[in-house]
């Protein structure tokens, strides 16, 4: 068996199936420690049981997995009484990261999301980075979001400008704290952000990027989930319609050039995916069609149609011809001529 380095992999989860178990285990082989933190928050409760746990058996999912798959004792499983909120609820998800952050005893803490998924070939590649240049501290992926099956992208203005990355793995050691979840911070014992040291913002397998792959919004279950969440949260006003958002964008596509959650003027769209899948996710797949898995899939014709219309694949053109000029000028008008016009107006 080959040797990597020691890798906590740290997982939030609510209502995580068919996902979860299956990410758990294309993780295995690479993991030191594996933790999930389970449950809702506080915004979440009625996405969850009275207790806090998910719906969907996922709680009872991971103690069946450590009881008959964890064979090297690597799975630990963190419920909200654990930490002392008694009526099984998590105030918010930086306490969930950091419940299971206190908890590594790696070299390296990964936080992955239930959903996400990356090609074995590019972990493989991952830890060897990691075994050879001590030097990094942190790993960002660019990242592909998959929206309403497996051979469907959407991407865009949040995609491309906004969020182009996710920050998922930090060097771990004695005195180093997860400080934030939005976005992921870890700093290290000087109080250092790690991103601000050796940070590994875009990793390549040779001469192709590392992907992050998110399942996000494949099936029905984790849209209307999603909608139900962020509607609720204290941290931001912007997902207030997402129900309507839910109904009209993910299973209507009534406005297909503006899909994103935060608002009719944020522009996100879809594209066509062919490319590889990792092989936990083929398994899955495979499960869905056979019926070994009873998860409800959305029917994909109207995507399918769209992503053939020549009069969308034009928009879409329009679309990143927009945001390739405009984002540059958005930036240099926020960062610089705003704050100058409004300083010398006062």
């Amino acid at each position: 068996m080959a040797t990597y380095p020691k890798i906590t992999f740290g997982i939030i989860a609510l209502n995580g199936q068919p996902f979860l178990e299956h990410n758990l285990r294309a993780l295995y082989p690479f993991a030191h420690q594996i933790i999930v933190v389970e449950g809702a928050t506080k915004a979440a409760a009625g996405l969850a049981k009275p207790d806090g746990h998910s719906k969907d058996e996922s709680f009872e999912m991971l103690m069946r997995f450590k009881s008959e798959q964890d064979e090297e004792h690597k799975l630990s499983v963190i419920s909200a009484e654990d930490e002392g909120f008694g009526d099984g609820l998590w105030p918010e998800k930086n306490e969930m990261s950091q419940a299971y952050a206190k908890r590594a005893t790696g070299d390296w803490l990964w936080q992955v999301d239930a959903d996400e998924f990356y090609l074995k070939e590019d972990m493989k590649e991952l830890v060897r980075l990691l075994s050879e240049d001590e030097s990094i501290s942190a790993v960002s992926f660019p990242y592909l979001e998959f929206f309403g099956g497996f051979e469907t992208l959407i991407s865009g203005q949040w995609h491309k400008y906004e969020h182009p990355r996710f920050h998922r793995l930090f060097k771990w050691g004695a005195g180093y704290q997860y400080t934030e979840h939005r976005p992921p911070t870890v700093i290290d014992e000087k109080g250092r952000d790690l991103r601000d040291l050796n940070w590994l913002s875009t990793p390549r397998n040779g001469e192709k990027k590392i992907f992050l792959r998110h399942y996000a919004y494949v099936l029905p279950k984790q849209a209307e989930q999603k909608a139900g969440y962020y509607a609720n949260v204290s941290w931001s006003d912007s997902f207030r319609d997402n129900q309507r958002w839910y109904e009209k964008s993910y299973k209507g596509l009534s406005n297909p050039l503006f899909l994103g959650q935060r608002g009719r003027w944020e522009l996100q769209w879809l594209e066509p995916y062919s490319g590889l899948h990792p092989e936990q996710i083929e398994k899955l797949r495979t499960d869905l069609e056979s019926g070994k898995s009873k998860e409800r899939t959305r029917a994909t014709e109207d995507i399918e149609a769209l992503l053939r219309s020549p009069i969308y694949q034009l928009l879409r053109a329009k679309a990143r011809i927009w945001l390739f000029f405009f984002w540059p000028l958005r930036s240099i008008w926020k960062r610089r001529l705003r704050p100058l016009i409004y300083s010398n107006n006062e």
